[in-house]
């Protein structure tokens, strides 16, 4: 540990040098530059390049800030030697790394004129110049070390100096850190140039702002925004076609691109000696020099290039397994009818799972053509790797066909060659499966990864330089992978695919007979067996897939389990003495022992730690006093003449011996859990602190927008909105009982004292009953007095209980509290010399805190505040000086017509208060080139606050979380995981490769969350608990086997590496949504390592209402969609090693298409029992056969068809599906199971289950699934705010349903429907599992609703419902059907360019036109598949003779007309009436302005009528057979959708962005609508938006209703409101929330309209049950039918089991 100075930590001379701003850099420590020596230095750079003066101030207190926590632990030689090497010139400096990558040591060494990249092609070539090329690179970085190691101290001063200064004003270029690389080089060329050194007078000011860094802004910015009428909007470009930041960076990664940088004269500027490139860098065209490098086009084929091994190890062995097990298909049938299976065609059919696996590479190779621009460096090898995977594919399919030829041709007899050659195929076919499942494609046929030539160097630098392992964490990386693949392999084959064995067996030669159809002849029913096998084959495939995840998460957790053994971190740990041994734990791992000298026993020590935490506690209301008192460190006599002593608290005690009884802190409670915790997690081994005075400098970074900073009164004590029932007080008090009861205790000692203080008696009237009344107001809302102190504490109380900014920093700022504290406890010589004078030691303390801990709060709208935002950020700084608040600032243009002008602006509590402007006066005001939110926002909001943090780590910390006394004091032990403390005495420029400097740096240290609103009901605890096992459970074996990245929050960031590197997160708008998960990549892309600890946990809040977690996980799908398609995603898939590979995407993609997978199987699994079910119960002619007990078949089977192994097949299917999906609770129980014992794991799981947690899983399953192949094929993905409040509002039906229609409950009825024929025709309980999780998709945003089961809101929401479906069609309006359809149709005909400012353009978002192949493969082609497969099926029951032999008439010709007859009489409708608007409307329109919507409601009632008419009309076709019917209803809604969606695809022209068009379809009036030339066009085009409309809307109207009557039910039991609220809030009945109070005169209106709604819903009801009942009844009217399939298939299927 000791540096140069002998002494290991040097002492600053105490009190003299407070003064001193940066201690540890002071004269008497033989610094090698005097503060006012690099002052001299910044100001001379300033004056030779033109940076800012407040950027020259930032940046030196950033340095001295820097040296002075470097220097506080080393000698200052050694802190500035170190901070050189690690931004500029170390082993693992991003400077030195790009240098060399970009081959600039050959442009330095050779001289300008030859181009060094063309060398570098030639050089590749030939084998001899091969080593003298690494020879060259060897030596080139010997000289560079010699320069680094001769040169002065002074000129590594200023070369950082420089750096810093560009970086500091660089705004947007801090996120392309390659480019900043080149412009520093350029830079410190040109200083060191004679013409620079020569130069007298100061270039002016800003000069670097506007000549560099704008034109480069301007271009990134111009990429994605345009100019139209002086405001900036977004282009309508997708990522493909926007040039990005990684485009913009990657540019300067090669020599080949650095030479297309050329000058407005067109010389290029590598044409120019070094010294001269500098001042010319305003002459630079960069339109010309930026292209494309990688192309993020929107299609499924990413997940084809970048997870290829996934696809090849399942398919090809799903291949191996199938194949070998379907003999009946390749079986060879002789002359003499015996079927025969020769070995050699099994090996050689068996083998095809080889070119399978090939087949699946030549995919991924031709997609990856197209998103790599075909240029110098990527071509070359893609073009030999499809040349070797054809001839792979020769060898490994070729053969096939010799031996089929063979073998038929000759009977099965082929002999011996045909044999050897079937072996000898299949093991070349296992050899190639091997290679392209375990190598990374990156590395096939020219290594991009480790490869020697200098041609890669750059892409293996930065994309490819992962951290290794060591070698007990990489044994335990591929030992996972081998049990995960070795348990699935086993359990795949015994339990899919031998069961599917037999159903293929008896179904490949299957034949259907005696049945026949009117156009297709036998030619389609006869083969209907072989297309339902096919159907198998797939639905097989899938559940293949989803067995990995299934093994995949077992093994996880028990890995996981395992680290946490080994750690000791588990309740089952000897958890004993966890609390008897807490003193000795706390001396021994937080307070820095070695350095001490031990003046005072250890239990002194930390008796002071211990109190400051139960004060604290006591402090934030959660332990009463009497707790308190129970829980401190007293002195007592210890008898001896005035001794005192101290006692320990009886708590530690009381774990080992049971005679103490007594409650420490109120069961279950926050107190409780904190710790529990805190006393568990010091078990762990942690890192061991450095004093106070030489600990690091850190800051904690938190982006605001516009959370919540404190509530208001008015928020707190006053509802919402009439839905609310409840204020947020009042809930919170429900919540929180304990910590209300203290608080008011509190408050009444406070009050108390204030009035004795004031005079009065203290007691008032000394009467009990009157003081009881008098406290009631304390009891209600806190205060009695509305004094604002006392107002302020109940503000205060309830917002650090929400997710306020308050809260997070209050809780942050609890750092600084740990630092005084321990500073104070370690140091007691500083109180000494302060001796009584607590108030210099308090300012002692305090420059202590400061000196070590920031905290920036990066509020981007502070400029923008209203007044009560402006109070509460005032408020916030008063509270907290020490608090830094930076902000943007907006200044007019200087000159008509320019761009504004923006600032960075910081200040703090210490700022001065000017009263005029009503603002601080700023420490740093920093021009920037232009607006930087040019992304989503938050990452563009960090970036422009990140200049003002200091010192050497960086945690991020989100406006929702929260921090802890306890756990900050553990913040030494965390920074160490950094292993920086102990720097060795070496110079890092000394030797390479030294065993100090070789360890790849530490990038970011991850920690865990604790959600805090775990407790609030069963959606909360669903969010907590997926932190729990994501955040914490899987995260600590994905540490353990280098496969976790970065997931934001609490996470710590070494500010140097990560700074240099791009940032801390990447901002380009829509494609880095999820943008902290970027900075992880990056990261770990480019060698730093990510470590996870286990002992230290922030508080974190999550999203609450059904709504918000809907949002926030459609936001995490989204983005996920857009990480699939990003380039960072394509170089991990590419290049990481097979096991780190697989950590990788089973940590995070593989999770969502997982997801994307159950949802396909369900409705694989519906249409493949749809097609078995047709086999086996529609018709009396297809016999079933039937066993015996024995097993013997039954008499009269002749000619049966054996189909019970398919049905058995079909159940072991429904067990796949339900155990992949019940494995996802695993995790969790597992977790609680070891962090809290067995009880509590139970009982959280029966909670959740009681609750109905399966329903929102199976929901959530399905939006994530929606939102990511909406993301993939249409785009849009955007950051959706998710509200962080107590959803304790009741959201209208309508609301619902238009949110969630389209995700998930349109898909969710189709399916009902089909499973619906499924259960009539074929019944097995299996299939309640299914109607379970379908049912799901439909109710579970109503389910999730509070209070949706109260009758009168019910009621009210149908009215709505009703309201909200027929308005908008004589004026426009916000919150209709059509403008719900409208939105979702613009994704795919997107809207018009010209804008036309009407006052209805506010119904649209901007969402770019999807591409057209998109839009052809989702809404063209599966739209159709899927119509064709029931067409299919529906024919294929309509091909069998009835009872008199008679065949029915063409299903084809019945089916077609019943689907498009409603869509005909719609456009005969509509005509009509377009007509008679067209003369009427006119004259009419002006005298009765409800003419539109009388029309309107013409149209769509006679359009329901018409669809009702229609169906009713099947039934009669069917002679009102209902499992005919059924299925002819799913074919007609198939039909239907498919017909719409290939209409709006194809027909439709772009949206106009407002209403008008629709208004004047209604009313006729197409003149004075502002549609200028398109009033010709446009009444065509909406006659066919109409006649779409008109269907949607009838069939929206219909599925409205069927919502409606399934939720139903459970409005009839009495108390279903109390015991559906108990289920989602876990409040019991008594505390549980009141009804809402009406006035007179709104319960009248209410009653009034509940009679009258009423009376309509139940007339609806009971049309609804009179058609099914009619359609029931009428077969008794017709009793001649004789056969009925569904009596006579149900006894037999319950046969068919012995």
């Amino acid at each position: 540990m000791g540096t140069t100075d002998g002494a290991p930590y040097p002492e600053y001379g105490g009190a003299m040098s407070t003064r001193e701003p940066y201690p540890a850099w002071s004269p008497e420590r033989h610094i090698p530059l005097s503060k006012e020596e690099i002052e001299d230095i910044f100001l001379d750079l300033t004056q030779k390049f033109g940076f800012q003066r407040d950027s020259m101030r930032n940046m030196f207190d950033f340095l001295m800030h820097l040296l002075d926590s470097r220097a506080s632990r080393m000698s200052p030689n050694q802190a500035l030697l170190t901070l050189h090497a690690d931004y500029i010139g170390g082993e693992h400096a991003n400077y030195r790394k790009w240098y060399f990558a970009a081959q600039l040591d050959l442009d330095d060494a050779v001289g300008h004129v030859q181009n060094p990249g063309l060398q570098r092609l030639k050089s590749t070539r030939r084998k001899g110049p091969r080593n003298a090329n690494e020879k060259s690179l060897q030596t080139a970085m010997e000289r560079w070390r010699q320069a680094m190691n001769n040169m002065s101290q002074y000129d590594r001063l200023r070369q950082i100096a420089l750096y810093l200064l560009l970086w500091g004003e660089a705004a947007q270029i801090r996120f392309v850190p390659e480019c900043l690389c080149f412009i520093f080089k350029c830079a410190d060329d040109y200083y060191r140039s004679p013409e620079c050194q020569s130069r007298v007078d100061p270039v002016p000011e800003g000069l670097y702002l506007r000549t560099i860094i704008k034109p480069l802004y301007r271009f990134i910015r111009d990429q994605g925004y345009e100019v139209v009428d002086g405001r900036f909007v977004r282009r309508e470009r997708d990522h493909a076609d926007i040039i990005g930041y990684d485009d913009v960076n990657q540019l300067f990664w090669y020599p080949e691109g650095i030479a297309k940088i050329v000058l407005v004269d067109k010389t290029r500027l590598i044409d120019l000696p070094p010294s001269q490139r500098y001042p010319r860098f305003e002459r630079i065209d960069w339109n010309r020099a930026f292209f494309k490098t990688y192309y993020e086009k929107r299609s499924f084929g990413h997940l084809l290039v970048n997870f290829n091994r996934i696809w090849v190890i399942h398919v090809s062995l799903y291949w191996y397994y199938t194949a070998y097990n379907s003999p009946k298909i390749y079986q060879i049938v002789r002359s003499d009818n015996t079927a025969i299976i020769p070995q050699s065609l099994s090996w050689s059919v068996t083998a095809l799972g080889g070119a399978t696996a090939t087949i699946i590479m030549i995919a991924a190779t031709l997609a990856e053509f197209s998103y790599i621009p075909v240029t110098w460096n990527n071509a070359s090898h893609l073009s030999r790797r499809l040349v070797f995977l054809l001839i792979t594919l020769a060898l490994t399919a070729g053969p096939t066909f010799y031996v089929a030829i063979a073998e038929f041709s000759s009977g099965g007899n082929a002999g011996s060659l045909a044999l050897i050659l079937g072996i000898v195929q299949f093991f070349i076919s296992v050899v190639a499966t091997l290679l392209f499942a375990i190598m990374p494609s990156g590395r096939m046929f020219g290594d991009r990864v480790a490869g020697k030539s200098r041609k890669y160097l750059a892409s293996q630098t930065f994309t490819a330089s992962y951290p290794s392992l060591h070698l007990e964490a990489r044994l335990a990386s591929v030992a996972l992978w081998i049990l995960v693949f070795g348990c699935k392999a086993a359990e795949s084959y015994f339990f899919l695919t031998l069961s599917f064995k037999d159903p293929i067996s008896v179904m490949v030669n299957m034949k259907i007979q005696g049945c026949n159809d009117k156009l297709f002849g036998t030619a389609l029913c006869r083969n209907q067996a072989a297309f339902t096998l096919t159907i198998m084959y797939i639905m097989d495939l899938v559940l293949f897939f989803l067995d990995t995840f299934l093994w995949y998460i077992i093994w996880n957790t028990v890995f996981s389990i395992a680290r946490s053994f080994m750690l000791g971190l588990s309740i089952w740990t000897p958890w004993k003495d966890i609390y008897t041994r807490l003193p000795k734990r706390i001396y021994a791992k937080l307070l820095a022992t070695r350095e001490m000298e031990v003046k005072y026993k250890p239990k002194v020590l930390v008796s002071q730690i211990w109190n400051a935490i139960i004060i604290s506690m006591y402090r934030e209301h959660l332990l009463s006093i009497e707790h308190v008192q129970k829980l401190l460190y007293h002195q007592v006599d210890s008898g001896q003449e005035g001794k005192r002593s101290l006692r320990a608290p009886p708590f530690f005690i009381s774990q080992g011996d049971k005679s103490f009884k007594g409650e420490f802190f109120p069961t279950g409670s926050e107190a409780e859990r904190r710790i529990s915790f805190f006393a568990q997690s010091l078990t762990t081994s942690v890192p061991e602190p450095l004093p106070v005075d030489a600990m690091p400098t850190f800051t904690v970074l938190t982006p605001h927008y516009s959370e919540k900073i404190l509530l208001s009164l008015r928020e707190i004590i006053r509802e919402e909105d009439h839905n609310t029932r409840v204020t947020l007080l009042e809930y919170l008090k429900q919540l929180h009982p304990v910590e209300w009861d203290n608080f008011v205790k509190d408050t009444k000692i406070l009050a108390e004292e204030s009035a004795m203080f004031n005079g009065g008696s203290p007691f008032g009237v000394d009467e009990k009953g009157q003081s009881k009344t008098d406290d009631l107001p304390f009891y209600c809302i806190g205060f009695k007095s509305a004094a604002p102190e006392y107002t302020l504490r109940t503000r205060i109380w309830a917002s650090l209980r929400a997710q306020t900014l308050y809260r997070t920093v209050s809780g942050m700022m609890n750092y600084s509290k740990a630092i005084k504290l321990l500073y104070r406890v370690e140091n007691p010589e500083v109180v000494q010399l302060f001796g009584g004078n607590t108030d210099r030691l308090e300012r002692e303390l305090e420059r202590m805190a400061r000196r070590k801990f920031k905290f920036v709060v990066s509020m981007q709208r502070y400029s923008k505040f209203n007044k009560e935002e402006h109070e509460n950020a005032e408020f916030l700084l008063r509270a907290y000086p020490d608090l830094q608040i930076a902000y943007l600032e907006e200044e007019p243009p200087r000159k008509e017509g320019g761009d504004p002008r923006l600032f960075s602006v910081l200040i703090d509590g210490h700022s001065e208060f000017i009263a005029e402007t009503n603002r601080r006066k700023p420490k740093f005001r920093i021009e920037l080139p232009g607006n930087p939110i040019l992304g989503d926002g938050k990452s563009d909001n960090q970036n422009h606050a990140i200049i003002f943090y200091r010192g050497e780590y960086l945690q991020l910390i989100d406006a929702n979380q929260d921090n802890y006394l306890e756990e900050c004091l553990k913040i030494r032990n965390v920074l160490g995981e950094f292993e920086e403390y102990s720097v060795s005495a070496q110079s890092p420029y000394a030797q390479y490769g030294h065993k100090e400097f070789k360890k790849p740096p530490v990038a970011i240290v991850g920690a865990r969350e604790y959600i805090f609103s775990e407790n609030i009901g069963i959606l909360g605890d669903i969010a907590a608990g997926k932190e729990q096992t994501f955040g914490t459970l899987s995260a600590r074996a994905w540490a353990w086997i280098g496969g976790k990245l970065h997931y934001g929050h609490p996470d710590f960031l070494n500010g140097v590496y990560m700074n240099t590197r791009g940032g801390v997160s990447k901002a380009q708008k829509g494609l880095h949504l999820n943008e902290d998960i970027y900075a992880g990549i990056n990261a770990f892309g480019r060698g730093g390592r990510i470590k996870h600890t286990e002992y230290y946990q922030c508080g974190k809040g999550r999203d609450l209402g059904f709504g918000t977690i809907l949002n926030f996980q459609t936001k995490i799908g989204t983005g996920m969609g857009e990480q699939m398609l990003s380039r960072e995603y394509y170089y991990l898939g590419t290049q990481l090693p097979i096991d780190r590979f697989l950590t990788f995407y089973y940590g995070h993609p593989g999770f969502h298409i997982n997801n994307m997978l159950i949802i396909l199987a369900v409705q694989c699994f519906v249409v493949t029992t749809l097609e078995v079910v047709f086999l086996a119960t529609l018709n009396s002619s297809l016999k079933i056969c039937e066993y015996s007990s024995n097993g013997s078949l039954l008499p009269g089977m002749t000619g049966c068809y054996n189909l019970t192994p398919v049905f058995d097949w079909i159940h072991r299917c429904i067990i796949s599906i339900f155990l992949v999906w019940m494995i996802a609770f695993l995790p969790l129980f597992i977790q609680e199971l070891v962090e809290r014992g067995t009880t509590r794991a139970v009982i959280r799981l029966g909670k959740q289950f009681l609750s109905l947690s399966p329903v929102f899983e199976v929901f959530s399953t399905q939006i994530y699934t929606h939102s990511i192949i909406s993301n993939l094929t249409f785009g849009g993905a955007r950051y959706i705010a998710t509200g962080r409040g107590f959803a304790t509002t009741r959201i209208s039906f309508s609301i619902l349903f238009s949110r969630f229609a389209g995700p998930s409950i349109y898909l969710g009825m189709r399916t009902l429907i089909s499973l619906l024929y499924v259960t009539i025709a074929m019944w097995t309980p299996y299939l309640i599992y299914f109607w379970f999780s379908i049912l799901a998709l439909c109710v579970a945003p109503f389910l999730f609703n509070p209070h949706q089961f109260s009758f009168s809101d019910f009621i009210i929401d149908y009215r709505e419902f009703l309201r909200w479906m027929s308005r908008g069609n004589s004026r426009s309006h916000n919150n209709s059907w059509i403008g719900y359809c409208r939105l979702s149709r613009t994704m795919i005909t997107g809207y018009k360019k010209k804008k036309l400012g009407l006052p209805s353009e506010k119904l649209s978002g901007d969402v770019p036109r999807a591409g057209w192949r998109a839009v052809l493969v989702s809404e063209v082609i599966s739209p159709i598949v899927m119509a064709i497969l029931f067409i299919v099926a529906y024919m294929f029951v309509k091909s069998f003779p009835d009872t008199t032999g008679k065949f029915p008439p063409s299903p084809l010709v019945r089916i077609a007309f019943v689907a498009l007859g409603p869509i005909v009489w719609n456009a005969a409708v509509l005509l009509v009436l377009f007509i008679i608007s067209l003369f009427l409307g006119p004259m009419l329109d002006p005298s009765f302005p409800k003419f539109g919507s009388f029309m309107a409601t013409t149209a769509h009632v006679l359009g329901v009528m018409g669809m009702l008419g229609f169906f009713e009309f099947l039934w009669f076709l069917e002679s009102w057979n209902a499992s005919h019917a059924v299925l002819g209803i799913v074919t007609v809604i198939a039909i239907q959708r498919a017909v719409h969606k290939v209409l709006i695809a194809v027909c439709l022209s772009r949206e106009f962005k407002h209403d008008e068009t629709n208004r004047a379809w209604w009313t006729g009036r197409w003149y004075g609508r502002g549609l200028g030339a398109h009033v010709m066009s446009q009444p065509a085009r909406e006659f066919v938006v109409k006649i779409i409309e008109l269907s949607l809307w009838s069939s929206d109207l219909l599925l409205g209703h069927f919502l409606l009557f399934m939720l139903t039910p459970p409005i009839l039991f009495p108390f279903v409101d109390r015991i559906h609220a108990m289920l989602l809030f876990w409040l019991r009945p008594s505390k549980q929330i009141r009804a809402p109070l009406y006035g007179l005169k709104q319960k009248k209106q209410r009653r009034w309209i509940i009679i009258k709604y009423g009376t309509v819903y139940v007339v609806a009801l009971i049309i609804f049950t009179a058609l099914i009942i009619f359609r029931e009844l009428s077969p008794l009217l017709t009793v001649a039918r004789a056969d009925q399939p569904l009596i006579t298939c149900l006894p037999a299927r319950s046969r068919a089991y012995p």
